[in-house]
């Protein structure tokens, strides 16, 4: 995570507005965040606000510190309790596992400031540091982050620019009944392949996540991808089927880190120029 120094505080009131449209005012900057979500945590984190942050979700694990806060809520749900238990002055959700539908009335009923934030391209994640940043009293700090990210960025689309588009298909989960989540088209994980010069082996429109391995089979893709370890992506790659694809036999096939293409924050920009390389290694034609 890239994290940027320690700048001034301002301590004017502020507004902005949400990914619903929800005007926001907060009097003063927030001392006692909640952020539900590992993506949201990682945005304050990277702000360098860690030491703010009161409450997280079950599943959060990075930053270290951010990690050991209080937990508000996980799998089954998340409670109101929890978090007005922790005095805060703001929390960030994201409408994840019906989180907005179960705290949000209940946060403005009780007078508890929500800022809600969606993350459907990389463009919007990038968007969110400013936000953050805006909410929490410290623009110039969300200036310098999102601009050295939109920096990188930059540089990925000039490296890209000219190659032809790789043929991919990432998967990013195995379900019970033997179908695969795959990433898709109109999400930042789908909208992180395109920037890194790939595109989309499975036809269709990307909608639905679940598809049958034998549909992978028959997209045939340059790259195979899978979110996850190594030794994962052995153990896939070992399977009937698989290991007969063009790409496992070619050494296409790739683990990538789940943490920075299914958690939609700073370390995703990392995650992209991970997969440029991957997909156009120097000297490729």
């Amino acid at each position: 995570m890239v994290l940027v120094a320690a700048g001034p505080i301002r301590a004017e009131p502020v507004r902005v507005v949400d990914a619903l449209g929800r005007g926001v005012v907060l009097a003063a900057p927030p001392r006692r965040i909640v952020t539900i979500f590992s993506s949201n945590t990682e945005l304050v984190a990277a702000l360098g606000l860690t030491d703010r942050i009161v409450g997280i979700d079950a599943f959060t694990r990075y930053p270290p510190d951010a990690a050991a806060k209080p937990v508000v809520g996980g799998r089954l749900g998340f409670s109101v309790e929890a978090i007005a238990a922790q005095n805060p002055d703001l929390v960030v959700l994201t409408p994840a596992r019906q989180a907005v539908h179960q705290i949000l009335d209940a946060l403005e009923r009780i007078g508890v400031p929500a800022v809600v934030l969606t993350s459907r391209t990389v463009t919007e994640v990038v968007e969110n540091l400013r936000l953050l940043a805006r909410a929490t009293g410290v623009p110039e700090r969300g200036e310098a982050l999102a601009s050295g990210l939109e920096a990188r960025l930059g540089a990925v689309r000039e490296r890209v620019a000219t190659r032809p588009c790789r043929r991919v298909v990432m998967v990013t989960g195995r379900l019970g009944n033997g179908l695969l989540l795959s990433a898709r088209r109109d999400t930042y994980t789908g909208d992180a392949i395109l920037r890194a010069g790939g595109c989309f082996a499975l036809s269709g429109n990307g909608a639905v996540p679940q598809v049958s391995p034998e549909a992978v089979f028959a997209a045939d893709p340059d790259v195979l991808l899978l979110a996850g370890s190594a030794d994962e992506m052995a153990e896939l790659a070992r399977r009937p089927g698989f290991s007969g694809m063009r790409a496992v036999a070619a050494g296409h096939a790739h683990a990538v880190p789940r943490t920075e293409f299914l958690i939609p924050g700073p370390r995703t920009v990392a995650g992209i120029e991970r997969l440029a390389g991957l997909l156009h290694p120097a000297g490729a034609p």
